[in-house]
């Protein structure tokens, strides 16, 4: 699963693909991939915390 972030809210969410439209604000958004692929990065919820 990845982690999706909501370019318009910043809702997060996991899912294999991003929703056409945000579960959130309702809005038609970007969503871009926020998962933690490095050990430096890892927070234990599997979201880089610095995008």
């Amino acid at each position: 699963m990845v982690n999706w972030k909501c370019s318009n809210c910043g809702y997060t969410l996991e899912a294999d693909v991003p929703p056409d439209q945000c579960p959130s604000c309702g809005e038609k958004c970007d969503f871009i991939d926020v998962s933690c692929y490095i050990p430096e990065c890892d927070t234990g919820t599997g979201v880089d915390t610095r995008l």
